[in-house]
């Protein structure tokens, strides 16, 4: 999809999600859910701290089983360096969170810098509007369920 194709309400919604998300990891750098706890490492945000907090009490919200029925995919590197497209790997997920919170950073990182052609759906519009609204109100769900709403929002 060639930038002039993208129309105005789809620019929109991706520089929503876009915000939203790095106003995510921020929240998750302030209420410290870190990548590493260590002293003098560099503060990334702690995805996996997260899911390990909140999945037992993890239910399935619609946009949750939404974002899991749309499965996005991961690029890979095929035989000959060609590009492909593959399932993401769920192979070390204990949990239904964690299998969210992969298909949420696999969204992010698809429109940030994959491949923007070649896979099922996504020159399709509407289904990355789809992706994007439901990656929007999980962020919005796992910053309630986490209480880090009020920097999350910058609501205080």
């Amino acid at each position: 999809m060639r930038k002039e194709d993208i129309d105005h309400q789809l620019r929109e919604l991706a520089f929503d999600f876009f915000y939203w998300f790095s106003r995510f990891e921020f929240a998750l750098k302030e209420n410290k859910f870190l990548k590493c706890n260590e002293q003098g490492k560099n503060a990334e945000p702690g995805w996996d701290s997260l899911v390990e907090f909140l999945a037992e009490g993890f239910e399935h919200t619609a946009e949750t089983s939404e974002l899991l029925q749309l499965n996005p995919k991961r690029q890979k590197v095929g035989a000959h360096s060609e590009l492909e497209w593959k399932d993401v790997g769920f192979d070390d997920c204990k949990s239904e969170l964690c299998r969210v919170v992969r298909l949420l950073k696999t969204v992010r990182n698809n429109l940030f810098h994959g491949g923007k052609h070649g896979a099922e759906g996504w020159d399709n519009p509407e289904r990355t509007e789809r992706l994007l609204r439901v990656g929007k109100s999980i962020l919005d769900q796992l910053a309630q369920l986490a209480d880090i709403e009020s920097d999350y929002t910058q609501f205080y």
